[in-house]
């Protein structure tokens, strides 16, 4: 069903974007970002990356995807807390981009420059992950205590928010509250929570009612004029988890709209998860691109697709 999307995808993945004449200012896991001054370009290439490592082999399409539902995302939820979105029209870009209107069709948004928060803005929903190793070697969850006897999978109530630093290579590392406090002061982590709560408490509600429950997700902030500003991706299936409501039972791995299929395989292969990656197979590729269009289809419905 969800490949009959009309969504231009393309059957060849887009792994590296080249704009010559502009200032690369940061070749991410996934995305491309190029300095426009006080504005930034940002491409979604179909980069994958899986345990912090970017894959070899991309999947066609999946940065549109991505940016389609950022750009959902940001258009709800934008009343909790201001975006850093500008325009995803590349007609706005200027005459000097019009020659790269390959690169950028449907996969890239001009934003506003903010100075990015050093901290991932994680918040927990379900016991899954990491989170569910680490809640059965200590009883709680990046060194916040939960109830005895929880199972895998079962429902957080309240969701819980832990913080994580960022890593342009490698492994993300959990850090508690107070050290996001002494990172970025006290007052703004705890806006940078309560904001990270009321977007996560928003997305589940509006998720749930489409048949998927938001596992868990992160959040990325920055500051503009003072201001708090939610910025790079948000709620998709490379910085969330997505499960189907339907079938749902704490007490073992829930199936995933998202990249478990390929952490999956992976770890299947006996992959010591260091650099490089091993190439994905094709039944991989397209079992993967078909879960990401199916969670992009699912959680915006069939108006958003022809936007």
């Amino acid at each position: 069903m969800a490949d009959n999307l009309p969504l231009k995808l393309g059957d060849t993945p887009l792994l590296e974007t080249r704009i010559p004449f502009l200032p690369l200012w940061r070749r991410g896991k996934v995305r491309d970002v190029y300095d426009l001054g006080d504005r930034l370009l940002m491409v979604a290439t179909d980069r994958l990356s899986a345990f912090d490592v970017v894959l070899p082999t991309g999947i066609p399409g999946k940065g549109v995807v991505l940016t389609k539902l950022s750009l959902f995302w940001f258009r709800l939820l934008g009343d909790v807390v201001g975006h850093h979105v500008l325009t995803a029209e590349v007609e706005g870009y200027g005459a000097e981009l019009a020659p790269y209107r390959e690169q950028l069709e449907g996969r890239s948004m001009v934003v506003r420059k903010t100075d990015p928060l050093p901290v991932e803005c994680v918040v927990r929903g379900y016991l899954t992950g990491s989170g569910w190793k680490d809640y059965r070697a200590t009883g709680a969850v990046c060194g916040i205590p939960l109830p005895a006897g929880l199972q895998e999978s079962e429902r957080l109530d309240p969701p819980i928010f832990t913080p994580a630093t960022k890593a342009q290579t490698g492994h993300d590392e959990n850090i508690s509250f107070a050290v996001m406090e002494s990172m970025v002061g006290a007052a703004r982590a705890q806006e940078a929570r309560a904001a990270s709560l009321a977007l996560y408490r928003r997305a589940c509600a509006h998720a749930e009612a489409r048949g998927i429950l938001l596992a868990d997700t992160k959040f990325e902030f920055g500051v503009r004029d003072g201001a708090l500003v939610w910025i790079d991706e948000a709620l998709t299936p490379d910085s969330s988890r997505f499960w189907p409501k339907a079938g749902y039972a704490p007490g073992r791995p829930q199936p995933s709209f998202d990249k478990q299929f390929v952490r999956d395989y992976l770890d299947s292969r006996g992959w010591d998860k260091r650099p490089p990656g091993p190439e994905l197979p094709p039944e991989v590729v397209a079992r993967t691109r078909h879960t990401y269009m199916e969670a992009w289809q699912r959680l915006t419905g069939p108006e958003e697709s022809l936007r």
